[in-house]
């Protein structure tokens, strides 16, 4: 079973990359590059540099740690599924849930921990996202979620199955997040109510401190709603994305992303602001 989702996760994630990317070329949400090509092909080959490499870790470490803590727990019989006793159905909707639940915390997190917002501001410096931003991510944040996600799979008691399927609608999610698209905003606002959807997304990247601190629920919009987070807006065209401590044209060269964390610069996180900051306490009436 697991071969059989390994082939179909690289058929589904290669299919929805080339999907998207061709979505973007055609019908662009912002005219980021226009008709410079190698712009764009330069931006999404660093980004895609970069998955290249955690794809490596999580198949080479990552899968391995997590393999080893599913197996714990199911020789003992710990965890929350495993004491719950539920039907098939009920256990893979709890474990949806609760992994969800923990994405939006470690998410979370990394914007309010100083070394982690370091290492997850690399993804955040993206002045252009487009779809191979779903790719942009430091190796040292993918180090650090592997290790901590351990403790949360043995008290959540999940199955390596579990986790395998969640991240497979997880990673297509992302990348449909990040993609540079729009879908109607009427569809838009009625998929919000209950996922994570491009424009909502979008908020999360924009420039702007209040906006950056918002939205950050991975799958289900739920826990953003729930713990006051969500953060709405009128003109989605107005966002200006990135980080307005990495601006300059060598913040986005490879080297520069992979040194990014040695790097002490004003960031979201340093600047003593947190996620009970007023700036989480202010939202967007619009929706």
């Amino acid at each position: 079973m697991m071969e059989l989702l390994t082939e179909h996760r690289v058929a589904i994630s290669v299919g929805t990359l080339i999907f998207l990317f061709a979505w973007e070329s055609a019908l662009p949400f912002f005219n980021f590059f226009r008709s410079r090509l190698t712009d764009r092909l330069r931006h999404d080959a660093i980004n895609l540099f970069l998955g290249i490499i955690n794809a490596v870790f999580n198949a080479s470490a990552a899968v391995g740690l997590w393999y080893w803590a599913c197996a714990w727990t199911e020789d003992i019989g710990f965890g929350i599924l495993n004491w719950l006793g539920f039907p098939a159905v009920g256990e893979w909707i709890t474990a949806f849930l609760l992994l969800d639940l923990w994405m939006y915390w470690w998410h979370r997190i990394c914007h309010v921990v100083p070394i982690l917002w370091r290492f997850h501001r690399v993804h955040h410096s993206d002045r252009n996202m487009d779809v191979s931003t779903a790719y942009r991510f430091h190796l040292g944040e993918m180090l650090a979620s592997a290790i901590v996600r351990v403790p949360v799979i043995v008290l959540i008691g999940l199955g390596l199955e579990h986790i395998a399927v969640f991240e497979l609608v997880l990673f297509v999610t992302v990348l449909i997040q990040h993609a540079n698209i729009s879908l109607s905003p009427t569809l838009d606002r009625l998929l919000r109510a209950f996922l994570v959807t491009p424009f909502m997304h979008k908020v999360h990247h924009s420039r702007e401190m209040e906006e950056t601190n918002s939205n950050y629920c991975s799958l289900f919009s739920w826990c953003d709603r729930l713990f006051g987070t969500y953060r709405g807006k009128g003109d989605h065209h107005s966002i200006e994305f990135g980080l307005r401590e990495f601006a300059k044209p060598d913040d986005q060269r490879l080297r520069a992303l992979i040194m990014s964390p040695l790097e002490s610069r004003n960031s979201v996180a340093s600047t003593g602001k947190s996620v009970n900051s007023p700036a989480h306490k202010k939202t967007d009436t619009h929706t």
